[in-house]
């Protein structure tokens, strides 16, 4: 079960895609599967073929947003949560080796396509969640329990 929360940002961007689908690629591909299907045999018409398609995937990802942004809750930025590890926090960790990571906790509809983002329902935001700077976050990895310690956190909306 995913937790349904996102940042005002995240959930700008999904309302954004979604206008942008309906308002305006819906109904050019629309025109050309018309057009296409007015020539005829649509067995061998790779133009219809092709529209149809992108229609149904239109279709889908615009039923997907309507109901997510829905249930979605938005979470602001808060200044008690100056600190400490919550939604919404980009944070610097640093492990034995000295690996160092850094990320930011967000819903997992706004993880697609970012290496910097990782959902709020991931081992090591669960881990990580209600801690303050210098503290250890022990993480259950399939490799096993991982160290992690917190150099930074940061709310970019704070700013």
């Amino acid at each position: 079960m995913r937790t349904p929360l996102i940042t005002r940002e995240g959930y700008n961007k999904l309302k954004q895609e979604l206008d942008y689908l309906w308002r305006e690629e819906r109904p050019e591909v629309t025109k050309k599967v018309t057009w296409a299907a007015s020539l005829g045999d649509r067995s061998e018409n790779a133009d219809y073929q092709y529209n149809k398609k992108r229609l149904r995937e239109i279709d889908r990802r615009v039923r997907y947003l309507r109901k997510s942004l829905e249930a979605l809750r938005i979470v602001d930025y808060s200044p008690q949560q100056q600190g400490k590890v919550f939604f919404g926090a980009q944070v610097e960790v640093e492990n034995d080796a000295g690996e160092i990571k850094s990320f930011r906790i967000v819903g997992y509809d706004e993880i697609f396509g970012r290496k910097d983002y990782i959902s709020i329902d991931s081992p090591m935001a669960r881990a990580l969640l209600k801690k303050e700077a210098g503290d250890a976050a022990r993480v259950e990895t399939p490799a096993g329990i991982a160290t992690w310690y917190i150099n930074e956190i940061h709310y970019p909306d704070a700013d």
